[in-house]
């Protein structure tokens, strides 16, 4: 873990938007602009619950914010359906790196699953190339304004069906083509990753990298088949290792009464694994309490774990997962930290270089990306 240069961190009395951020866990199908579902829905003849980009909005905010990831799930229905065609995919990538750039986004990695968009006739190899077209015309967009942003593409399976050796495959073919890592996404709880265990030996023997969702709707035993089966080098969310790690009060009234009594922590196997190895989290800290993936834990951001863990050492990461589902950008994100752990300049300067240094990058543009970073927040103090 690459240490801050920062002594000692300036009051935050400017807007976070401004600080050069990085982005591992973000669903192409999350992030749409309600303007544009309504575009295209109107093109292709698929019927959403109001024509309203406001309402629409809100619509997608109150249907995911309900404690239950199927639920959460279910909205992506509308989303999908519009996104069949070689235009709406290249159009919702574009758009959606602009609208990553524009909250300071410089790095950005963008996952989704090919296999959702061939009812309209796509082959998987089309879905990928017209999406990738969407990218880079969103970083040229992006470029000529002035600004700079780099994106890849995080090729993904569901869970649920049954492609993973064939889109494993579709994501090594287009690794010269912006494809920098594979992912398993869609209902977690019943599905582990053991079921592609054949894809991942052929990514590995590939030398492609994998991050793998595991510890957001299931729990221990996910994160144990994400890291044996998956080889995963990060979890997407994985919040729930904090369920692998024991805080020990001398008595209850400790634990509730004085804020500032530590207790004695003790982590498990599986815990002590994952954060010795520094294998990234990608945690997303509004959707956790959206999905319920934070239930055990409490009910409201201050009992999220994802502090406890940066505490103790994990390498944990911050994103979004679905900006427009949540309601949130990073930025929101990042204020959220500050607002409710008391997080200072040096806490975001070290989470945005846990996520730089967990990029599926080559080390030398990793290096450059941490340069960036480092010089851009010495510039601030």
């Amino acid at each position: 873990m690459t240490e801050p240069i920062l002594d000692a961190a300036p009051a935050l009395d400017f807007d976070l938007k401004s600080l050069p951020k990085v982005s591992l866990h973000d669903h192409l199908d999350g992030g749409l602009r309600p303007s544009t579902i309504i575009e295209l829905a109107n093109e292709v003849g698929h019927t959403l619950p109001t024509t309203d980009p406001v309402a629409l909005g809100e619509w997608f905010r109150e249907s995911a914010d309900s404690g239950s990831l199927v639920r959460y799930l279910e909205t992506f229905d509308h989303t999908v359906a519009v996104m069949q065609t070689k235009d709406g995919l290249f159009r919702v990538a574009k758009e959606f790196v602009e609208d990553l750039a524009d909250d300071g986004v410089v790095y950005g990695e963008v996952r989704w699953a090919p296999e959702q968009h061939l009812q309209k006739g796509l082959t998987l190899d089309e879905t990928v190339e017209a999406v990738q077209a969407g990218l880079e015309a969103g970083v040229d967009a992006v470029a000529e304004s002035g600004r700079d942003i780099q994106v890849g593409q995080l090729i993904t399976a569901m869970r649920h069906a049954d492609r993973g050796q064939e889109i494993a495959e579709l994501a090594v073919r287009h690794r010269d083509n912006g494809a920098v890592g594979f992912d398993i996404a869609g209902a977690e709880d019943g599905f582990l990753p053991s079921r592609f265990k054949d894809a991942f030996t052929y990514l590995a023997e590939n030398n492609f990298p994998a991050t793998v969702h595991a510890g957001e709707a299931a729990g221990l035993e996910s994160i144990q088949s994400a890291l044996v089966d998956g080889r995963a080098l990060r979890l997407g969310h994985g919040v729930r290792i904090a369920e692998d790690i024991m805080v020990e009060f001398e008595d209850a009234e400790d634990a509730s009464d004085d804020d500032d009594n530590v207790g004695l922590v003790t982590l498990g196997n599986l815990s002590s694994w994952v954060r010795d190895r520094g294998i990234a989290l990608e945690i997303c800290p509004s959707s956790n309490l959206q999905t319920g993936a934070i239930a055990g834990f409490g009910d409201d951001l201050d009992s999220h774990p994802l502090d406890m863990l940066y505490q103790l050492g994990f390498n944990v990461t911050i994103n979004t997962d679905n900006r427009l589902m949540s309601g949130v950008t990073l930025t929101d994100e990042f204020e959220l930290l500050v607002e409710t752990f008391d997080y200072d300049l040096d806490d975001l300067l070290e989470l945005t270089l846990n996520a730089a240094e967990a990029a599926f990058l080559p080390l030398e543009e990793k290096e450059a990306l941490v340069e960036y970073i480092n010089d851009a927040y010495a510039n601030l103090a």
